[in-house]
């Protein structure tokens, strides 16, 4: 795999306004999205960026975006997308002598499994620019180490706008540019989700079809299309099989049962979001990033969640009733142990504006080799 780091100094900022097309009062209706109505038409976007964490519901929302396109035959405009966080998100594991893929991973495989090119398969990190001038990742935990906060659901919640959103929005930018010299107009883009309404009051209330954004320099109109926000847990569960693309090992009690019985989300190993069950049990797989997580905790003064302390949460992780984990992960590898020395390190000179001053993005296209070797098991 090849990285392409965007050697643009300073934090990657979205210049957007509110989303108004100039499309004649006569043919407009109060739909302000490109395709007039409540769901799309994907003929009328030029990319279509199916965003995947690696979890069921991006494998999901991918498996209704192929098919629609191609009915429709453009599956040429399908990309993919995965934002990663590195050694905070789920890595690989080897349980009895097989190993299972790591979330990056899963997410490569779901678009090959449904015949996006590995061209068309990038894969995002935030990096920031080393003393000796190359750029290193650079992760969540590191800032928050430097901010001397915890993200927090809803305005505060930079875990997803900064560390997923932003990058992959940026990652667009180069189809962006060779689409518009062609298309001679605004690159219309819908921006696919795999969001499900049954999540949390506010997911439901969210439309499942609407502009999201048009850039002040009129390169780009996104739309943002939900196409599984209606799904229960179970519609989404029937998939794990098909096409031999089973869910990823952390579903589970452990990697292979393949009984749903671990964690409820794919996301950050150990995620504000995430319920006191999924903490306790991901504390529990990941003990020496649950710890270090709790250094920062207790460096910066500030709850990893308002009503429980993360030292909390690994306390009650060791009481007889919790879940067990299955599986332990030793986090002994290198790019764990780079984080690590990262973090200490913020810890004892945090950035005095709590933002890091050089910041790069990385993109890779995953060429797919290291799945052809183990194969679609997951």
């Amino acid at each position: 795999m090849t990285k392409q780091p965007w050697q643009t100094a300073g934090r990657q900022r979205l210049l957007t306004r509110k989303c108004t097309m100039s499309i004649p009062s006569a043919t407009r209706s109060r739909w302000s999205t490109i395709t007039p109505g409540p769901v799309p038409d994907l003929r009328d976007y030029d990319l279509i960026a199916v965003s995947d964490s690696g979890g069921a519901d991006s494998r999901a929302a991918l498996h209704v975006t192929a098919a629609e396109a191609r009915r429709v035959q453009v599956f040429d405009r399908v990309h993919t997308y995965h934002a990663s966080l590195g050694p905070l998100e789920w890595p690989a594991a080897e349980l009895r002598g097989r190993r299972y893929l790591s979330t990056g991973e899963q997410a490569a495989l779901h678009s090959l499994s449904y015949g996006v090119p590995p061209q068309r398969h990038i894969e995002v990190q935030r990096t920031v620019a080393h003393a000796a001038g190359e750029f290193v990742p650079y992760s969540l935990l590191t800032f928050v180490a430097e901010r001397g906060m915890w993200p927090a659901k809803g305005a505060a919640q930079y875990c997803t706008s900064d560390w997923k959103t932003a990058l992959i929005f940026a990652a667009w930018t180069s189809v962006v540019s060779q689409l518009r010299r062609r298309l001679g107009r605004a690159v219309r883009i819908l921006n696919v989700l795999g969001i499900r309404a049954e999540e949390s009051p506010s997911r439901a209330g969210r439309s499942s079809y609407r502009c999201l954004v048009t850039s002040t320099n009129g390169a780009r109109h996104v739309d943002e299309w939900l196409p599984i926000h209606g799904w229960p847990k179970p519609q989404v569960r029937e998939l794990s099989g098909c096409r031999g693309l089973f869910h990823h090992w952390t579903y589970d009690s452990e990697p292979g049962a393949r009984d749903w019985a671990g964690s409820s989300r794919c996301s950050c190993s150990i995620c504000i979001l995430a319920s006191l069950r999924d903490l306790l049990l991901n504390s529990r797989r990941r003990p020496r990033l649950a710890n270090l997580y709790a250094l920062v905790e207790q460096e910066i003064g500030h709850r990893f969640k308002r009503d429980r302390s993360l030292a909390e949460i690994i306390e009650l992780s060791r009481a007889p009733d919790a879940p067990p984990p299955g599986i332990v992960l030793p986090d002994s590898g290198p790019d764990f142990i780079a984080i690590e020395r990262a973090v200490r390190k913020a810890l004892k000179h945090p950035a005095a504006s709590g933002l890091a001053v050089r910041t790069a993005d990385s993109v890779t296209s995953q060429e797919g080799g290291c799945l052809e070797c183990h194969g679609p098991q997951t």
